[in-house]
Protein backbone atom coordinates (compact mmCIF):
# COMPACT_ATOMS: atom_id res chain seq x y z
CA UNK A 1 0.00 0.00 0.00
CA UNK A 2 1.35 3.42 -1.02
CA UNK A 3 1.80 5.73 1.97
CA UNK A 4 0.55 9.31 1.76
CA UNK A 5 3.19 10.69 4.13
CA UNK A 6 6.74 10.08 5.26
CA UNK A 7 5.99 11.26 8.82
CA UNK A 8 2.93 12.04 10.89
CA UNK A 9 3.57 14.02 14.08
CA UNK A 10 1.29 12.79 16.87
CA UNK A 11 1.05 15.21 19.79
CA UNK A 12 1.66 18.26 17.65
CA UNK A 13 -0.23 20.57 20.02
CA UNK A 14 2.07 19.92 22.99
CA UNK A 15 5.13 22.02 23.82
CA UNK A 16 7.68 19.57 22.37
CA UNK A 17 5.39 18.75 19.46
CA UNK A 18 5.35 22.40 18.43
CA UNK A 19 9.16 22.48 18.43
CA UNK A 20 9.22 19.35 16.26
CA UNK A 21 6.82 21.03 13.80
CA UNK A 22 9.11 24.06 13.60
CA UNK A 23 12.18 21.93 12.93
CA UNK A 24 10.59 19.68 10.32
CA UNK A 25 9.00 22.66 8.57
CA UNK A 26 12.41 24.36 8.37
CA UNK A 27 14.05 21.23 6.97
CA UNK A 28 11.36 19.70 4.75
CA UNK A 29 12.65 21.19 1.51
CA UNK A 30 16.20 19.81 1.77
CA UNK A 31 14.90 16.32 2.49
CA UNK A 32 11.87 16.41 0.14
CA UNK A 33 9.73 15.32 3.09
CA UNK A 34 5.98 14.76 3.03
CA UNK A 35 4.39 15.12 6.45
CA UNK A 36 1.24 15.82 8.43
CA UNK A 37 0.14 16.53 12.00
CA UNK A 38 -2.43 14.60 13.97
CA UNK A 39 -4.39 14.90 17.21
CA UNK A 40 -7.86 15.11 18.67
CA UNK A 41 -8.48 18.86 18.39
CA UNK A 42 -8.51 20.21 14.83
CA UNK A 43 -8.96 23.86 15.83
CA UNK A 44 -5.99 23.72 18.19
CA UNK A 45 -3.81 22.14 15.51
CA UNK A 46 -4.84 24.84 13.02
CA UNK A 47 -3.93 27.50 15.56
CA UNK A 48 -0.47 26.00 16.08
CA UNK A 49 0.23 25.62 12.36
CA UNK A 50 -0.78 29.20 11.61
CA UNK A 51 -0.16 29.98 7.95
CA UNK A 52 1.83 26.78 7.33
CA UNK A 53 -0.02 24.56 4.89
CA UNK A 54 0.27 21.14 6.52
CA UNK A 55 -2.37 18.36 6.38
CA UNK A 56 -4.26 17.80 9.64
CA UNK A 57 -5.52 14.35 10.61
CA UNK A 58 -7.85 13.53 13.50
CA UNK A 59 -7.60 10.49 15.79
CA UNK A 60 -7.89 9.57 19.47
CA UNK A 61 -5.17 7.85 21.52
CA UNK A 62 -7.70 5.42 23.01
CA UNK A 63 -9.68 4.71 19.83
CA UNK A 64 -7.87 1.84 18.13
CA UNK A 65 -9.88 2.06 14.91
CA UNK A 66 -8.95 5.72 14.41
CA UNK A 67 -5.29 4.98 15.22
CA UNK A 68 -5.13 2.12 12.71
CA UNK A 69 -6.60 4.40 10.05
CA UNK A 70 -3.97 7.00 10.96
CA UNK A 71 -0.88 4.80 10.93
CA UNK A 72 -1.78 3.18 7.62
CA UNK A 73 -1.27 6.56 5.94
CA UNK A 74 2.38 7.07 6.88
CA UNK A 75 5.81 5.46 6.88
CA UNK A 76 6.60 6.81 10.38
CA UNK A 77 4.69 7.94 13.44
CA UNK A 78 6.60 10.46 15.56
CA UNK A 79 4.91 10.83 18.93
CA UNK A 80 5.57 13.26 21.75
CA UNK A 81 2.45 12.33 23.76
CA UNK A 82 3.33 11.16 27.26
CA UNK A 83 3.19 9.69 29.77
CA UNK A 84 3.40 6.89 27.25
CA UNK A 85 2.14 4.25 29.67
CA UNK A 86 -1.06 6.29 29.88
CA UNK A 87 -1.47 7.41 26.27
CA UNK A 88 0.86 5.38 24.07
CA UNK A 89 0.10 1.65 24.18
CA UNK A 90 -2.65 1.56 21.57
CA UNK A 91 -0.52 3.59 19.16
CA UNK A 92 2.44 1.20 19.51
CA UNK A 93 0.09 -1.73 18.94
CA UNK A 94 -1.37 -0.11 15.80
CA UNK A 95 2.10 0.58 14.36
CA UNK A 96 3.44 -2.88 15.22
CA UNK A 97 0.48 -4.62 13.60
CA UNK A 98 0.37 -2.48 10.46
CA UNK A 99 4.03 -2.16 9.49
CA UNK A 100 4.41 1.52 10.41
CA UNK A 101 7.73 2.69 11.86
CA UNK A 102 7.55 4.53 15.18
CA UNK A 103 9.70 6.75 17.41
CA UNK A 104 9.04 8.43 20.74
CA UNK A 105 10.59 10.22 23.74
CA UNK A 106 9.63 7.84 26.51
CA UNK A 107 11.81 7.22 29.54
CA UNK A 108 9.35 4.77 31.11
CA UNK A 109 11.40 1.59 31.35
CA UNK A 110 8.57 -0.59 32.64
CA UNK A 111 6.32 0.47 29.77
CA UNK A 112 8.99 -0.18 27.16
CA UNK A 113 9.53 -3.65 28.62
CA UNK A 114 5.77 -4.27 28.44
CA UNK A 115 5.55 -3.09 24.81
CA UNK A 116 8.51 -5.26 23.76
CA UNK A 117 6.95 -8.32 25.40
CA UNK A 118 3.51 -7.73 23.87
CA UNK A 119 4.30 -6.56 20.34
CA UNK A 120 7.79 -7.73 19.35
CA UNK A 121 6.41 -10.61 17.29
CA UNK A 122 3.85 -8.38 15.54
CA UNK A 123 6.46 -5.76 14.71
CA UNK A 124 8.87 -8.35 13.36
CA UNK A 125 6.18 -9.91 11.20
CA UNK A 126 4.87 -6.59 9.83
CA UNK A 127 8.28 -4.96 9.33
CA UNK A 128 7.57 -2.09 11.72
CA UNK A 129 10.68 -0.63 13.36
CA UNK A 130 9.70 0.56 16.85
CA UNK A 131 12.31 2.85 18.42
CA UNK A 132 11.85 4.34 21.89
CA UNK A 133 14.00 6.99 23.65
CA UNK A 134 14.85 9.23 20.69
CA UNK A 135 15.58 12.40 22.67
CA UNK A 136 18.06 13.49 25.34
CA UNK A 137 17.29 10.14 26.83
CA UNK A 138 18.87 8.23 25.27
CA UNK A 139 20.53 9.39 22.05
CA UNK A 140 23.66 11.07 23.52
CA UNK A 141 24.30 7.89 25.55
CA UNK A 142 23.36 5.28 22.98
CA UNK A 143 24.89 6.94 19.92
CA UNK A 144 27.85 8.17 22.00
CA UNK A 145 28.73 4.60 23.02
CA UNK A 146 28.14 3.32 19.49
CA UNK A 147 30.42 6.06 18.07
CA UNK A 148 33.16 5.38 20.64
CA UNK A 149 33.13 1.63 20.02
CA UNK A 150 33.33 2.13 16.25
CA UNK A 151 36.35 4.40 16.67
CA UNK A 152 38.00 2.02 19.18
CA UNK A 153 37.60 -0.81 16.67
CA UNK A 154 38.93 1.30 13.78
CA UNK A 155 41.95 2.60 15.70
CA UNK A 156 42.92 -0.32 17.95
CA UNK A 157 41.04 -3.31 16.52
CA UNK A 158 39.24 -4.09 19.81
CA UNK A 159 36.16 -3.00 21.74
CA UNK A 160 36.26 -0.95 24.93
CA UNK A 161 35.57 -3.36 27.78
CA UNK A 162 34.09 -0.59 29.95
CA UNK A 163 32.64 2.79 29.01
CA UNK A 164 32.04 5.60 31.48
CA UNK A 165 29.58 8.35 30.54
CA UNK A 166 30.04 11.59 32.48
CA UNK A 167 27.99 14.76 32.08
CA UNK A 168 30.32 17.76 32.12
CA UNK A 169 27.61 20.39 32.04
CA UNK A 170 24.15 21.22 30.81
CA UNK A 171 21.66 24.05 30.99
CA UNK A 172 17.98 24.26 30.15
CA UNK A 173 14.47 24.19 31.50
CA UNK A 174 12.71 21.42 33.40
CA UNK A 175 10.33 19.31 31.34
CA UNK A 176 6.71 19.21 32.44
CA UNK A 177 6.20 16.01 30.42
CA UNK A 178 9.17 14.30 32.10
CA UNK A 179 7.89 15.31 35.53
CA UNK A 180 4.43 13.97 34.68
CA UNK A 181 5.93 10.68 33.45
CA UNK A 182 7.90 10.28 36.70
CA UNK A 183 4.77 10.94 38.77
CA UNK A 184 2.74 8.54 36.67
CA UNK A 185 5.38 5.81 36.87
CA UNK A 186 5.66 6.02 40.67
CA UNK A 187 1.87 6.08 41.01
CA UNK A 188 1.65 2.89 38.95
CA UNK A 189 4.49 1.30 40.94
CA UNK A 190 2.55 1.87 44.14
CA UNK A 191 -0.30 -0.21 42.71
CA UNK A 192 1.93 -2.83 41.05
CA UNK A 193 5.11 -3.85 42.87
CA UNK A 194 6.47 -5.61 39.76
CA UNK A 195 7.06 -2.20 38.17
CA UNK A 196 9.65 -1.28 40.80
CA UNK A 197 11.33 -4.62 40.25
CA UNK A 198 11.49 -3.95 36.52
CA UNK A 199 12.88 -0.41 36.70
CA UNK A 200 15.46 -1.54 39.28
CA UNK A 201 16.79 -4.28 36.98
CA UNK A 202 19.97 -3.06 35.18
CA UNK A 203 19.07 -5.32 32.24
CA UNK A 204 15.32 -4.65 32.23
CA UNK A 205 15.18 -4.02 28.47
CA UNK A 206 17.23 -7.06 27.47
CA UNK A 207 15.30 -10.03 26.14
CA UNK A 208 17.63 -12.80 27.32
CA UNK A 209 21.21 -11.71 28.00
CA UNK A 210 22.30 -10.23 31.30
CA UNK A 211 25.76 -9.02 32.26
CA UNK A 212 27.99 -7.83 35.06
CA UNK A 213 26.58 -4.35 35.65
CA UNK A 214 24.82 -3.78 38.97
CA UNK A 215 22.47 -1.03 40.19
CA UNK A 216 23.15 2.58 39.20
CA UNK A 217 25.46 4.35 41.63
CA UNK A 218 23.68 6.80 43.92
CA UNK A 219 26.48 7.59 46.41
CA UNK A 220 29.18 10.15 45.52
CA UNK A 221 32.60 8.80 44.55
CA UNK A 222 35.92 10.14 43.30
CA UNK A 223 36.70 8.96 39.77
CA UNK A 224 40.46 8.81 39.16
CA UNK A 225 39.91 8.63 35.40
CA UNK A 226 38.34 12.10 35.44
CA UNK A 227 40.17 13.46 38.48
CA UNK A 228 36.85 14.64 39.89
CA UNK A 229 33.94 13.80 42.16
CA UNK A 230 30.97 12.14 40.51
CA UNK A 231 27.34 12.06 41.56
CA UNK A 232 24.37 10.23 40.00
CA UNK A 233 22.96 11.31 36.66
CA UNK A 234 19.17 11.46 36.82
CA UNK A 235 18.74 9.86 33.35
CA UNK A 236 21.07 6.91 34.07
CA UNK A 237 18.22 4.58 35.00
CA UNK A 238 16.93 4.90 31.45
CA UNK A 239 20.08 5.37 29.39
CA UNK A 240 22.06 2.46 30.82
CA UNK A 241 19.26 0.01 30.06
CA UNK A 242 19.04 1.27 26.47
CA UNK A 243 22.80 0.93 25.89
CA UNK A 244 22.76 -2.62 27.28
CA UNK A 245 19.84 -3.54 25.01
CA UNK A 246 21.79 -2.16 22.05
CA UNK A 247 24.67 -4.51 22.84
CA UNK A 248 22.28 -7.46 22.96
CA UNK A 249 20.47 -6.49 19.74
CA UNK A 250 23.79 -6.13 17.91
CA UNK A 251 24.83 -9.64 18.95
CA UNK A 252 27.02 -8.35 21.79
CA UNK A 253 29.14 -6.32 19.42
CA UNK A 254 30.58 -4.46 22.43
CA UNK A 255 31.58 -7.75 24.07
CA UNK A 256 30.01 -10.34 26.35
CA UNK A 257 31.63 -8.75 29.41
CA UNK A 258 30.91 -5.13 28.41
CA UNK A 259 30.38 -2.73 31.34
CA UNK A 260 28.65 0.66 31.25
CA UNK A 261 27.80 3.32 33.81
CA UNK A 262 26.78 6.98 33.96
CA UNK A 263 27.36 9.84 36.36
CA UNK A 264 27.62 13.63 36.66
CA UNK A 265 30.98 15.32 37.24
CA UNK A 266 30.71 17.90 40.00
CA UNK A 267 34.32 19.06 40.36
CA UNK A 268 37.39 18.56 42.52
CA UNK A 269 38.01 19.07 46.24
CA UNK A 270 35.39 19.73 48.94
CA UNK A 271 33.17 21.64 46.51
CA UNK A 272 33.02 18.66 44.18
CA UNK A 273 32.17 16.31 47.03
CA UNK A 274 29.39 18.61 48.21
CA UNK A 275 28.06 18.84 44.65
CA UNK A 276 28.10 15.06 44.18
CA UNK A 277 26.38 14.54 47.54
CA UNK A 278 23.74 17.14 46.67
CA UNK A 279 23.18 15.49 43.29
CA UNK A 280 22.55 12.18 45.03
CA UNK A 281 20.13 13.73 47.50
CA UNK A 282 18.18 15.47 44.72
CA UNK A 283 18.03 12.40 42.49
CA UNK A 284 17.03 10.07 45.30
CA UNK A 285 14.75 12.67 46.86
CA UNK A 286 12.75 13.25 43.70
CA UNK A 287 12.11 9.54 43.26
CA UNK A 288 11.26 9.14 46.92
CA UNK A 289 8.88 12.10 46.99
CA UNK A 290 7.20 10.95 43.78
CA UNK A 291 6.50 7.57 45.38
CA UNK A 292 4.14 8.98 48.01
CA UNK A 293 0.82 10.61 47.22
CA UNK A 294 1.06 13.66 49.58
CA UNK A 295 4.57 14.67 48.47
CA UNK A 296 3.74 13.83 44.86
CA UNK A 297 0.85 16.29 44.99
CA UNK A 298 3.13 18.90 46.54
CA UNK A 299 5.74 18.44 43.80
CA UNK A 300 3.09 18.83 41.11
CA UNK A 301 2.21 22.28 42.45
CA UNK A 302 5.72 23.62 42.02
CA UNK A 303 7.14 21.72 39.03
CA UNK A 304 6.22 22.40 35.37
CA UNK A 305 2.90 21.01 34.17
CA UNK A 306 2.56 18.77 31.08
CA UNK A 307 2.65 20.96 27.98
CA UNK A 308 4.64 23.67 29.74
CA UNK A 309 8.23 24.47 28.86
CA UNK A 310 10.99 27.03 29.24
CA UNK A 311 11.26 30.39 27.52
CA UNK A 312 12.71 30.81 24.05
CA UNK A 313 15.78 32.46 25.58
CA UNK A 314 16.36 29.54 27.97
CA UNK A 315 16.13 27.03 25.14
CA UNK A 316 18.44 28.99 22.85
CA UNK A 317 21.06 29.55 25.55
CA UNK A 318 20.87 25.96 26.77
CA UNK A 319 23.43 23.26 25.99
CA UNK A 320 24.78 19.91 27.11
CA UNK A 321 28.32 18.51 27.26
CA UNK A 322 29.22 14.88 27.89
CA UNK A 323 32.53 13.03 28.01
CA UNK A 324 32.75 9.29 27.45
CA UNK A 325 35.80 7.22 28.35
CA UNK A 326 36.31 3.88 26.63
CA UNK A 327 38.72 1.64 28.53
CA UNK A 328 40.99 -0.53 26.38
CA UNK A 329 40.89 -4.20 27.46
CA UNK A 330 44.68 -4.59 27.65
CA UNK A 331 46.47 -1.22 27.48
CA UNK A 332 45.22 1.84 29.34
CA UNK A 333 47.45 4.08 27.21
CA UNK A 334 45.08 3.23 24.34
CA UNK A 335 41.92 4.35 26.14
CA UNK A 336 39.67 6.52 23.98
CA UNK A 337 37.70 9.60 25.01
CA UNK A 338 34.71 11.02 23.11
CA UNK A 339 33.03 14.40 23.49
CA UNK A 340 29.27 14.71 22.88
CA UNK A 341 27.81 18.18 22.68
CA UNK A 342 24.42 19.74 22.04
CA UNK A 343 24.12 23.43 21.17
CA UNK A 344 20.64 23.98 22.65
CA UNK A 345 18.57 23.15 25.74
CA UNK A 346 18.72 19.33 26.12
CA UNK A 347 15.18 18.68 27.32
CA UNK A 348 13.33 20.55 24.60
CA UNK A 349 15.16 22.20 21.69
CA UNK A 350 17.86 19.53 21.27
CA UNK A 351 15.38 16.76 22.03
CA UNK A 352 12.93 17.99 19.39
CA UNK A 353 15.72 18.00 16.79
CA UNK A 354 16.94 14.54 17.78
CA UNK A 355 13.53 12.90 17.48
CA UNK A 356 12.83 14.73 14.21
CA UNK A 357 16.10 13.46 12.70
CA UNK A 358 15.30 9.96 14.02
CA UNK A 359 11.92 10.03 12.28
CA UNK A 360 13.51 11.24 9.04
CA UNK A 361 16.10 8.46 9.25
CA UNK A 362 13.36 5.86 9.71
CA UNK A 363 11.41 7.31 6.78
CA UNK A 364 14.18 7.99 4.28
CA UNK A 365 17.45 6.22 5.09
CA UNK A 366 18.52 2.77 3.98
CA UNK A 367 18.60 1.09 7.40
CA UNK A 368 19.97 -2.41 7.73
CA UNK A 369 17.34 -3.74 10.14
CA UNK A 370 13.92 -5.31 9.76
CA UNK A 371 10.87 -5.08 11.96
CA UNK A 372 11.08 -5.24 15.74
CA UNK A 373 11.80 -3.17 18.83
CA UNK A 374 15.13 -1.44 18.36
CA UNK A 375 17.21 1.19 20.12
CA UNK A 376 18.41 4.34 18.35
CA UNK A 377 21.94 2.93 17.88
CA UNK A 378 20.90 -0.57 16.82
CA UNK A 379 18.36 0.73 14.28
CA UNK A 380 20.07 3.82 12.86
CA UNK A 381 23.42 4.41 14.56
CA UNK A 382 25.38 5.27 11.40
CA UNK A 383 22.55 7.41 10.02
CA UNK A 384 22.25 9.46 13.20
CA UNK A 385 26.01 10.00 13.44
CA UNK A 386 25.76 11.60 9.97
CA UNK A 387 22.49 13.44 10.56
CA UNK A 388 22.83 14.88 14.07
CA UNK A 389 25.68 17.38 13.49
CA UNK A 390 23.31 19.36 11.24
CA UNK A 391 20.94 19.41 14.22
CA UNK A 392 23.63 20.77 16.55
CA UNK A 393 24.49 17.45 18.24
CA UNK A 394 28.07 16.38 17.61
CA UNK A 395 30.29 13.39 18.44
CA UNK A 396 34.09 13.65 18.25
CA UNK A 397 37.24 12.01 19.60
CA UNK A 398 39.09 14.01 22.25
CA UNK A 399 42.67 14.20 21.06
CA UNK A 400 45.28 13.43 23.73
Amino acid sequence: MEKSYDIIIWGASGFTGRLVIDYIHQNQSKSNLTWAVAGRNESKLKEILGEREVPILIADSHDKESLVELVKQTKVILTTVGPYARYGSELVEACAENGTHYCDLTGEVHWMRDMITKYQVSAKDSGARIVHTCGFDSIPSDIGVYFLQKKMKEIHGVNAKHIKYRTRGFSGGASGGTVDSLMSMMEQAKQDSSILKTISNPYALNDKINGQDGPDKMAPFFDEDFDAWVGPFIMAGINTRVVRRTNELLNQIYGEDFRYDEGSITGKGPGGLIGATTSGLITGGMSGMAAFSPTRTLMQKFLPKPGEGPSEETMEKGYFEVELLGIHPDDRSKDLRVWVEGDKDPGYRSTSKMIAESAMALAQDNLNVGGGFWTPASAMGDSLIKRLPDAGVTFKIIEK
